[in-house]
This record gives structure tokens, C-alpha cells and sequence, in this order.
């Protein structure tokens, strides 16, 4: 859609509302038909594309939502053909915890072009470029967009020192850009990015590039638009935003201020705010039926004490849930302490799934049971190299540890970690047997193999759906507050008449 009085160098933006969003505020958890029914006016509002794909979405909707991902891709591209859509894609990862073969990131990638993405942003937990190899290659195979991601981290609480300096990023986007990506984005997954930072990150990048740029940050310390605002002066030309109701907190800053403040600019949007607004009350509607996956539990719209921590929020959660399970919560602080030696220790790695569960598992175990004590398989696997390479050596000791009786050998590779993968998809194809009725269905079970197969005999209807994942209506949301509202009346009455 053309945008009226837009300014000479408009700033695009990518709206998050239909998948990053409700990922970040409601463990994902927004469903088919909740999206569809607002699908076609989110493509009248002149967005530069639609993120509606991608990250947990596809584990989500197979584990929980008992809904065929690929159905919820077709539909939304039916509804919405004339805005670009956009999913998140990890790399050799795809939209699973590991890395498969290359014969499924090919199948993969040419599925999700033929069900209607437009742009792949690819990103890799280690920014190692050569698990960007296979994927780039498929896409470019479908005549898709690559938007070649570099995960933003820190070591310390401002950008430098010697692992995520400005030429480690700028460096790491002309090698992007080299393997053909047609733009370029920074990922900052866990709202790290400082104003002041983001200024120089962008105009660095904006001086070396051909491609255009576009940041990506989450509200999560409190810095999201004013990052924003200095990556704006700097020259970006994209930014990820979503629509207020959904925004702030651990998700993306909303876009309706940032229309205000740039109106009348050079950098205007010419996003019309009125629409915005009026597709924000559609959100604001449903959004009672998922309120049991808010956080509710603090006053605080953002988390300061990330910025001392630097620990991501859903690393957060699943440390808690750890520590209450082993019956050691009051030693949640001792773990924070842990995580930045033990990062270290493994090489730095930026901590975004899957290795801050990594790093955060292991810090946990190191204050539980003993430093390397215990070593899960899953770092094992990434000390060898099965995940790539880490921005920084792992250090000699801890890999000596964990590779001690490691069933592939004790000494790391050096390759790209797909080539040592054997082809899945034909034994893939074996085991799903009549259960996977199409291509959509064999790559469903690739890659969970499990919860995959499962979903499978809950939608042909060979076992029962259960009870929990069938849809809340906003009637039901209205019956359960009638009944809490009964409960307190009752309760104040039998206080009074005391």
C-alpha cells in the first residue's frame, strides 16, 4: 500500500504484533482465527512487512494450540497479499533446538516460500556465518528475501571490550552481506542495546553496507524507543515495532509514539495514526482471553536489573522453574553470579535460544552440584562444535571436562557443523508412514519428532484433543469472572457479618 505524506527518507517499519509480540507478552499463545480476524486491515496500514512466523510460533501452535502452522501461514497470506510476511528463522536451527540436516532446511525454506513468506530473517545463536550457508542458498533458490540477522550482545554494560566491539559487528555484517544478504538486521533479543550504542552501531554499519539496515530490540530495560530515536538520526532504515496493546514490557516498543514523534520530519513513517489506533482495539479485545500467560507479578514495566545481569527474561523464568523444582530458589542469586563466569568459560556466546538455556543449565549445576560436575548432552554437543563456533575459544580445561567421555570423540570439530549431519528426510518420511498426509506434515514431524507426531493423531482425530487446548472464548472469560466476583462477595459478606 502506498503511504501518503511520508517523509523523503521514510522510516519502514515491521510490525511484530502477529508473532514476536504475543510470543514476548503471551508465551505465544494467540491463536489462529484471533489473527486472521484482523489479518486483512493489518495489510491496509502500509507496514513495510508483517512478521507472522517463525520463532516459537510453529512449536507453539503443533504443542499447545492443536493448529497446523502451515494452515495459520496460507490463511494469513490469503488475508493479507499485499504486505510483505516475514518469519524468524534460526539458521541450521530452522524453528527446533537444533541443527538438522541440510536436506530439511532445503525442504524447509522451499515450503514456507511456497505457503507465503516473503522475507526470512536468519539468525544464528553463535552469529557463526557458516550455519547461514544451507539457508541462504534455499532462500535464494525461491526468490526470497534473506534479511541476514547478528545477534546483539555485551559483556560488559555498554558495547566493546573484547568480544562485541563495533568491529566485531561491523565486520560480521560485510561478511553477511558478501554471502548475499539482501538486508541486514541487528537482533537485540534481550533489549540491551543502549541509545548512544545504537547511534554509533547504526552509522557504522550505514557508512560500510550497500543493504539496507533494520534494528530489532525489545522494551525489556527501558532503553527500546529511546534506542530507536538514535538509530533513527544514525540512518536506519527499518525498525521492528507492534501495536501498543501488545507492546513494552519484554516486547517490542509500540509504534504509535514513535508515528508522533517523527511526523513532519524527513524520517516520517506516514503511517496513519487513527488506523493504528483502530487496529490496536481488535488486541485490546482479545487480548482478556490469554491474560492467564501475563506476568503479573510486578508493578515494573520494564526489568532494570537486566542491565546489571544481562540476563535474558525467558532465561530468567526457566532458571526459577529449575531451582524451585530442585527445592534451591534461595540460590537463584548465586546462579546470577554464575552465568558470567561460566559464559566466559564457553566462549561468550550471545545468550538467545538455544544457548542461554545452555549457558543458564549449566550455571546452575555449577552452584548445585559443582563446578562441571555435571555436563548436560546438550553442551557436550556444543563444546564439539555440533552447534558452531563461539565468538571466543572455549576455555581448554572445561572442554577437556566435558568431552571426557563425549560418544563422539574428545576432540572438537572444525568444519561447518551441517556437514558432519547425515540426510534425514527419507527416513523422516519412513517413520511418519500414512500419519503425514503432505510435505507440511513429514517437516512437522522432522522437527519434533515427538510432540510432532502427537499433534498429528490429535488433528486427524485418531486420539482425543486434550481438554486444555481447546479455545477460550470471551464468554468463558466472562463466566470466570462472574464466578471470582460471586467468591469475593460471598467473602466480604462472611467477613462483615463476623
Amino acid at each position: 500500500m502506498e503511504i501518503q505524506n511520508a517523509g523523503k527518507n521514510p522510516v519502514r517499519i515491521t510490525d511484530t504484533t502477529l508473532r514476536d509480540a504475543h510470543q514476548s507478552l503471551l508465551a505465544t499463545r494467540v491463536r489462529t482465527d484471533d489473527l486472521a480476524a484482523i489479518a486483512a486491515e493489518m495489510d491496509q496500514a502500509g507496514f513495510h512487512s508483517l512478521e507472522v512466523w517463525g520463532g516459537a510460533t510453529f512449536d507453539v501452535c503443533t504443542r499447545f494450540l492443536n493448529e497446523n502452522p502451515w494452515e495459520r501461514l496460507r490463511l494469513l497470506k490469503k488475508l493479507a497479499p499485499r504486505t510483505p510476511l516475514q518469519m524468524l528463522l534460526r539458521g541450521q536451527n530452522l524453528v527446533g533446538y537444533r541443527h538438522y540436516a541440510d536436506d530439511v532446511v532445503r525442504a524447509f525454506i522451499h515450503h514456507c516460500a511456497e505457503c507465503g513468506i516473503d522475507i526470512f530473517r536468519v539468525f544464528d545463536a553463535l552469529n557463526d556465518e557458516r550455519n547461514f550457508e544451507t539457508s541462504f542458498s534455499a532462500i535464494k533458490e525461491c526468490g526470497k528475501h534473506i534479511q541476514a540477522s547478528i545477534c546483539f550482545s555485551l559483556t560488559g554494560p555498554r558495547m566493546g571490550g573484547p568480544v562485541y566491539n563495533l568491529d566485531y559487528y561491523v565486520n560480521k555484517a560485510l561478511i553477511l552481506q558478501d554471502m548475499g544478504a539482501d538486508s541486514l538486521c541487528i537482533k537485540d533479543m534481550a533489549g540491551m542495546i543502549s541509545p548512544y550504542d545504537a547511534y554509533d552501531l547504526i552509522a557504522a554499519l550505514k557508512k560500510v553496507l550497500r543493504v539496507p539496515v533494520q534494528l530489532h530490540t525489545h522494551y525489556t530495560s527501558g532503553q527500546g524507543s529511546m534506542s530507536y530515536l538514535k538509530a533513527i538520526e544514525a540512518g536506519v532504515d527499518m525498525i521492528d515495532t507492534c501495536l501498543a496493546p501488545f507492546a513494552l514490557r519484554s516486547s517490542q516498543p509500540a509504534i504509535e509514539p514513535i508515528v508522533v514523534t517523527l511526523q513532519g520530519g524527513a524520517r516520517d513513517t506516514g503511517l496513519d495514526l487513527g488506523r493504528l489506533i483502530a487496529l490496536g482495539r481488535h488486541f485490546e479485545r482479545i487480548a482478556p482471553k490469554y491474560r492467564e500467560f501475563r506476568d503479573d507479578t510486578k508493578m515494573a514495566v520494564v526489568d532494570t536489573a537486566v542491565l546489571v545481569h544481562q540476563v535474558p527474561g525467558g532465561m530468567i523464568s526457566n532458571l526459577v522453574s529449575q531451582l524451585k523444582q530442585a527445592g534451591a530458589i534461595n540460590r537463584l542469586q548465586e546462579v546470577f553470579d554464575e552465568i558470567p563466569r561460566t559464559r566466559r568459560e564457553l566462549g561468550s556466546p550471545p545468550l538467545v535460544t538455544p544457548t542461554s538455556q545452555m549457558v543458564g543449565v549449566q550455571a546452575a549445576q555449577n552452584v548445585l552440584v559443582g563446578r562441571y560436575k555435571m555436563v548436560s548432552s546438550q553442551v557436550q554437543d556444543y563444546v564439539y562444535g555440533l552447534y558452531g563456533r563461539p565468538p571466543m575459544p572455549i576455555d581448554p580445561e572445561v572442554q577437556k571436562i566435558a568431552l571426557k567421555r563425549y560418544k563422539r570423540g574428545n576432540q572438537p570439530i572444525t568444519c561447518r557443523p551441517g556437514d558432519v549431519l547425515e540426510p534425514e528426510m527419507e527416513k523422516i518420511r519412513q517413520t511418519a508412514g500414512d500419519l503425514a498426509k503432505d510435505m507440511g506434515e513429514v517437516l512437522i514431524c522432522a522437527l519434533y519428532p515427538q510432540t510432532g507426531m502427537q499433534f498429528l493423531k490429535w488433528n486427524h482425530g485418531l486420539e482425543p484433543v486434550p481438554k486444555e487446548m481447546k479455545p477460550k472464548t470471551l464468554e468463558d472469560v466472562k463466566n470466570e469472572d462472574e464466578i471470582v466476583a460471586k467468591a469475593l462477595a460471598s467473602m466480604r459478606a462472611g467477613i462483615e457479618s463476623e
